[in-house]
Order: structure tokens, then sequence, then C-alpha cells
């Protein structure tokens, strides 16, 4: 197919990678020159604008770091909708808020008929690169049947999660627990630790008892206890406590707007944004366990 994908961050790029792998041709814009010559280089097309790599392209998908580049992208008078064909499918893999996307794919609907999905992903970079994401797919049904050959090409575990935004639904509702999760998990080994238990015995009793779960047995916080993990290469890559900020602040806000209390996913926005004031948001959502852990030496 003629795909046109914008925003080639550290999800992005690998996901077009793995797309012009599997025999695609991109048009890609993004404001990181140098990203797109590497793709360039692998047979990608490189467009002036989001309107110019709509043009003539038969799906079209974004990957955006927020609600306002989303709608910048899409709505603006270089965007998507002002080079996009009547009736081409899209969809944006951005983390946004759910009125957002359903916004968007309003316009999108009045403009052409154009059919826009939601569909955030899970897995990190490392999934990215692999091509074993998790897609939660907000679209009708004919939509996402046709939507699903292509992204299954960048991921693992395809979802149709409903009509348009239950997508975001189903993300920020998981990355809310995931904070939380991560919080508790660092209280636990943090205490152990003060209290003199080794941590990689305490991981291990975890992991085999009922306070398992893939912040303790996959993403450990604990230096040392898992080698594959942030945590044992100094909190780098992964998935970024700025990101995780941002998640925690989209699930907040929709339960405000839906009067639904999330007590602790409250407590966890606070903690990570007394982290990023501290100047470790750049670090690995994981690294909120340094919040409970004496200075080191």
């Amino acid at each position: 197919m003629n795909i046109a994908f914008i925003g080639l961050g550290n999800m992005g790029a690998p996901m077009a990678r793995n797309l012009i792998k599997a025999g695609h041709q991109l048009n890609l814009f993004d404001l990181n020159q140098s990203v797109l010559a590497e793709l360039a280089q692998l047979g990608g097309h490189v467009a002036a604008s989001p309107k110019a790599a709509a043009e003539g392209a038969e799906l079209v998908i974004t990957m955006l770091p927020a609600a306002a580049h989303v709608r910048s992208v899409w709505l603006g008078e270089d965007g998507v909708l002002a080079g996009i064909g009547r009736g081409v499918p899209a969809v944006d893999c951005s983390t946004i808020d759910p009125q957002t996307a359903r916004e968007v794919a309003a316009a999108a609907a009045k403009h052409g008929g154009v059919a826009m999905a939601d569909a955030p992903v899970s897995g990190g970079t490392g999934g990215a690169q692999a091509g074993t994401l998790t897609f939660m797919v907000g679209a009708s049904a004919e939509l996402f049947s046709t939507l699903q050959p292509v992204l299954a090409q960048m991921g693992r575990n395809i979802v149709h999660c409903g009509e348009v935004g239950t997508g975001q639904i189903a993300k920020i509702c998981n990355n809310l627990l995931l904070g939380i999760s991560m919080i508790g998990v660092s209280e636990a080994m943090a205490l152990g630790d003060a209290l003199g238990i080794d941590t990689q015995v305490l991981a291990g009793i975890i992991n085999s008892s009922t306070g398992r779960c893939w912040s303790s047995d996959t993403y450990n916080p604990w230096p040392g206890v898992i080698e594959t993990a942030p945590a044992s290469r100094g909190y780098t890559g992964g998935f970024g406590a700025e990101l995780m900020l941002k998640d925690l602040g989209l699930a907040t806000e929709a339960a405000r707007q839906a009067h639904q209390p999330v007590v602790l996913g409250a407590v966890a926005q606070q903690l990570y944004q007394a982290m990023s004031q501290r100047g470790e948001g750049g670090k690995d959502f994981s690294a909120i366990v340094n919040s409970y852990r004496k200075p080191q030496s």
C-alpha cells in the first residue's frame, strides 16, 4: 500500500520501519530531519508537510506526542485533511484524551467521508522495534477489518475495543493501573531493603506470590533484579516518566469529566509530578523508586 506515516519519534520511527520492511511505500513527515533521512535510505519518501504526505495515500497513520499535535497535524492549514482523498481510511496511534479522538474523527468524517480510528499502543520502544505491540483500536467493525492486516505488521495483539475513542479509554485505564502498580512495587522493594532482606530474594518471593504483577516480574524498579529492565541500566530507555505523568493526567482529567473517583491515580500523578519537578522526568518511569530510597553515597 501507499501509506502516509506522520510522527516518527521513539515509537513512530520503528513502526514505520516495520511497514517499509513489509513492502509498503511510505510517505513520511516529521520535524526530525535525521530520522527522515534514515528512513529515506530504507525506501521511504519524505514529504514537505502532513498535507503532502496524505496526498495520494491509501491509508494515513499518525503517531504524535499529544492532543495539540494531533489537532494541528489533522486540522491545520497544511494538515492531513487538506490533502487526504475521499473515503481514505485513517488511524491515529497517539495517546490522547478520548474527546479529542472523537472530535478529530468527526471532522474527518465530514471531510470527504474519511473513516478514522484511534489505536493507541502498548509495548514500549522494544515492542515497536520487534513488531509486537498491542493496538487498542476504537473504530467501526468495517474500519477495524480494513486496518487489522496493516496493524498486524507492527503488532502482535490487535484488539477491537469498540467505537472511536474507546481505544484511548483502554489505554489511559491501563496506564493508570501501571503507574499505580509501579509505585506499589517501589514501596515494597524499598521497605524490604530498609528492613534488611536481600532484594533479589524479596523480588523472587513477590513474583511467586500474590503481589506479582508486570511491574514486579518484568520491569522491576530495583537495580539488578531484572537485567533487561531500565533499572539495571540507570533508568535509561523504556517509558519516560514525563510520558507516564502525561497519561496519568489524561486519566485524572477523564475521571473528572465522568465524576469518577481515582484516588490512587491522583496520588500517583502527584508523585510523578514531584519527580518531574526534581528534573528526573527524562528517566524511565520506574525511577519513581528513588523517591523511596536513601541517597546513594
